[in-house]
């Protein structure tokens, strides 16, 4: 059973460009959704608003995290300093159902200038509506990891 319901959103200005349509989306689809910027395409540096969503996610504000900067590598290694994240770089369905289903991932990242809305769209559908699989072997591999 998936139990993503609050999720914080943050970008840098490299990532302003997804985030409308995201924001669409998600709130099309029921999800509460708690917007820590930046909503301006001024030079921002992305630690800052990585640092925002891990809070609201160890904090339990929010059930998920989603991250967006051009390549998503800056957020993702941002975001994985903390202990306690599994922030997972997705740029396909694929990798955005296993990082769920085998990580429990619970900070989804992307790239705006990798991938566009359309494909955006169906990472996030997909990463959302996938519920971790509770085997042994993935928790088992959680453990070491934490």
């Amino acid at each position: 059973m998936n139990t993503i319901k609050t999720i914080a959103i943050a970008n840098d200005h490299a990532g302003l460009s997804l985030k409308p349509e995201l924001l669409e989306f998600l709130d099309k689809n029921g999800y509460t959704v708690i917007d820590m910027g930046t909503n301006t395409a001024e030079s921002v540096d992305y630690p800052d608003y990585a640092s925002l969503v891990v809070s609201a996610v160890l904090d339990g504000k929010a059930d998920a995290g989603l991250l967006i900067c051009g390549s998503g590598i800056g957020m993702s290694i941002a975001a994985n300093r903390r202990k306690g994240i599994r922030a997972a770089l997705c740029h396909d369905v694929f990798t955005a159902k296993a990082t769920r289903r085998h990580n429990d991932a619970n900070i989804l990242v992307m790239g705006a200038r990798v991938i566009g809305p359309g494909p955006a769209l169906e990472i996030a559908d997909a990463f959302l509506s996938t519920p971790f699989s509770q085997e042994e072997r993935h928790l088992g591999r959680i453990r070491k990891m934490d």
